[in-house]
């Protein structure tokens, strides 16, 4: 009988710090410590961010082999964020599992932020029915720092189609929040306020950018222009409007997105649409995307919510690909906070 091919996971692009083994390709465990001290900033702090890392990295590890039901030995790789990211952050990351591997002498797996973030969709729950889209696909990866539409042709070649010029849309939530006076992070707010509003209340300028590539600035800047003249005429214009702003913020925002991703699918013959990232937690985009799978006859996956925001088991599964092609790091590779996918 062949030996499990078993990997730990190592996330620690930003302010969370994750742990996650994957067993043969099902998860094991997934966990995630995120970061409070952000709150009172407004956003994230590198310097914070990087601080909490060490703190929290080795208890996490530790609970994730525990809830795994496995001994450190029995672990085949290691595998962790290179980038992008926070370059201190991953630093964290990076030292512990290169540290870790040669502690152990097993191999050391780089893995790209963003990959993981699309290989989210293959990771197998044995309580569950999996599924999982077919070669070729199309990936709208939406967070905070990237907006990207990628074509995946397979599990070692993607290729981005478009991305955005500027902001991305995960920002322009975020900064979209701030401007209506709500806490960080704000999208999820955004979200929860605009269930009970009318997303056809308010109009923003939307620009308009080549084939399937993406522009946020312009909107963020009508956002603000819109209600800054609300506000000099009625100081309470935004809590007696609250609802109706977010939902009309909401709609403006994803509609961008899935008019991008419905063009590049008609005009390759793609049918097969996936997202990921933490803005593909959005109840709006996902909602919108589950209409196109019944109008458009697409074939939509949407990943659950613990693998849309950051999460070590999305780099455990990219771990298992590239171990079965010994696609391995040396003890020279280096954290990178560009990385292209």
């Amino acid at each position: 009988m062949s030996k499990k091919i078993i990997i730990l996971g190592i996330e620690s692009s930003c302010d969370d710090t994750s742990a996650a083994i994957i067993s043969d390709g099902y998860i094991l465990s997934n966990i995630i410590a995120n970061q409070k001290v952000h709150e009172k900033y407004g956003g994230v702090v590198p310097e914070l961010a990087s601080r909490e890392h060490q703190k929290n990295i080795i208890p996490v590890v530790d609970a994730a082999i525990k809830e795994a039901g496995i001994k450190k030995e029995d672990i085949s790789a290691v595998s962790f964020t290179q980038g992008p990211g926070l370059l201190g952050s991953l630093l964290v990351g990076s030292s512990f599992a290169k540290s870790f591997a040669l502690g152990i002498d097993i191999p050391l797996i780089a893995i790209n932020h963003m990959k993981g973030h699309i290989m989210a969709h293959f990771i197998k729950n044995k309580a569950e029915e999996n599924k999982q889209p077919n070669f070729p696909f199309l990936c709208l990866t939406v967070s905070g720092g990237h907006t990207q539409i990628v074509l995946v042709k397979s599990v070692t070649e993607m290729i981005i189609i478009g991305e955005t010029l500027d902001d991305a849309a995960g920002e322009a939530f975020d900064k979209s929040a701030k401007i209506l006076g709500l806490p960080y992070p704000g999208g999820p707010l955004i979200d929860k306020y605009a269930r009970k509003g009318n997303k056809e209340k308010f109009t923003f300028g939307r620009h308009k950018v080549g084939k399937y590539d993406f522009s946020y600035s312009g909107i963020k800047t009508s956002i603000l222009r819109v209600i800054e003249k609300e506000i000099d005429k009625n100081r309470n214009f935004i809590k007696e409007n609250l609802e109706d702003l977010c939902a009309s913020i909401q709609h403006t925002i994803v509609e961008v997105l899935i008019k991008k991703i419905t063009k590049a699918s008609s005009e390759l013959g793609i049918n097969e649409i996936a997202i990921a990232g933490g803005v593909s937690a959005n109840s709006y985009l996902r909602k919108r995307l589950i209409e196109l799978q019944k109008i458009q006859k697409k074939n939509v996956f949407i990943p659950k919510f613990e693998y849309c925001t950051d999460n070590a088991a999305m780099i455990a599964i990219t771990g298992y690909y590239q171990f079965l092609e010994k696609d391995f790091s040396d003890q020279s590779v280096t954290p990178t906070s560009r990385l292209k996918l």
